[in-house]
């Protein structure tokens, strides 16, 4: 993951600075149309922002093969991990609130359910801070999600790794504070903790905190989707185009990979957190907490987001993938640049990244 997110940056950093070539209005389009034939992709949306402003949204290709039903701008994909900056925004916020705190034992917070002790954690606690820059020594790398006729475990059966569950127990097992691991299992403790510390589910507390006030109006955490919906979602596809079983996977561990959204709402987060960077009236966070949020952790991490450069050229990005699903968000801090980029199919080509290319030299 954090290679392609690294090419990713690296490349929309070349592009800003490389000799602008004669594009034409319509570079974008048949670049994508072109890139999408040759990979045999069935719908892509996107949106590019400039000035805290999105300038170029559109849907390409089909919500599915059978019923060759448009990609709109309006049409959902899953996030995949790209639900981590959105879920940390909020659990940020419960900060703010006095609700949360970055830098104490989660299990002051925690209270229907405990991370069990360890060795590991005598003298280093787990903490929000160590969640969000997976840094917290948590073990769960990632969640392949529930086919829609499978049975789904709740959330503490995911903590605990307990049937039907199908991924292992969260647990310690290093240090923590000492590396940096990607942890999707950590911000499932998170949600467990944004949970206890509101009585009440994690997606009403996410549409109420931050989808609702950035105008995130198409965008949920709701597992599984409501049926209206679920009328507005493109069909997954996994490698070679083979469908995903009921069109999709469901996930409970929803701040690590359950949002529903578009390519326009992710737009809109991105510049919630550029504005919030700023000091911007009525941001979505202080400047104080954006800038820890766009702070150097460990490693290239920031507080659920990855970061490159510095100063005017910090770039925050995320990417993720759910079964069926790849998605990627990339934006400059100050600029107001940024473009993000859906497809209902998982594709290891870096054919995402080629358009964000094309879009960073078209753009400039």
């Amino acid at each position: 993951m954090t290679r392609r997110i690294r090419i990713a940056l690296a490349l929309f950093a070349i592009a800003e600075i490389a000799a602008s070539s004669a594009a034409t209005p319509d570079t974008i389009d048949d670049f994508v149309n072109q890139q999408m034939q040759k990979r045999n992709i069935c719908g892509l949306s996107l949106a590019v922002f400039e000035n805290g402003m999105i300038v170029k949204a559109k849907g390409y290709g089909f919500t599915d093969r059978a019923s060759k039903k448009p990609v709109t701008t309006d049409t959902l994909f899953q996030a995949g991990s790209v639900s981590k900056p959105i879920a940390a925004v909020g659990a940020l916020r419960l900060v703010e609130q006095g609700k949360l705190s970055l830098d104490e034992d989660v299990n002051r917070r925690l209270a229907a359910w405990k991370l069990p002790d360890s060795p590991l954690t005598d003298n280093k606690k787990v903490t929000l801070r160590r969640i969000l820059s997976h840094s917290a020594g948590l073990t769960v790398h990632g969640f392949p999600g529930y086919a829609v006729d499978q049975p789904r475990p709740t959330l503490v059966q995911v903590l605990n790794g307990e049937k039907p569950s199908n991924t292992p127990a969260i647990r310690v097992d290093i240090q923590p504070g000492s590396q940096w691991r990607y942890s999707g299992g950590g911000y499932t403790v998170m949600q467990q903790m944004m949970i206890d510390a509101t009585g009440k589910p994690f997606s009403e507390v996410m549409r109420e905190s931050v989808l609702d006030r950035l105008g995130m109006r198409s965008s949920t955490f709701e597992q599984p989707l409501p049926e209206e919906k679920a009328r507005m979602t493109a069909s997954g596809y996994f490698q070679e185009a083979k469908p995903v079983k009921g069109r999709w996977h469901i996930y409970p561990e929803m701040a690590a990979a359950g949002l529903w959204t578009t390519p326009s709402d992710l737009a809109r987060f991105a510049i919630g957190v550029q504005r919030s960077f700023l000091g911007r009236p009525d941001s979505i966070l202080s400047q104080t907490m954006a800038r820890q949020m766009l702070s150097y952790q460990k490693n290239d991490d920031g507080l659920g987001l990855f970061l490159q450069s510095s100063g005017k050229t910090l770039r925050f990005v995320h990417n993720g993938r759910d079964a069926g699903f790849d998605a990627l968000m990339s934006a400059y801090a100050e600029t107001g640049q940024g473009a993000v980029i859906m497809i209902n199919a998982n594709d290891d080509s870096q054919m995402v990244i080629r358009i964000l290319e094309t879009i960073a030299k078209e753009r400039q």
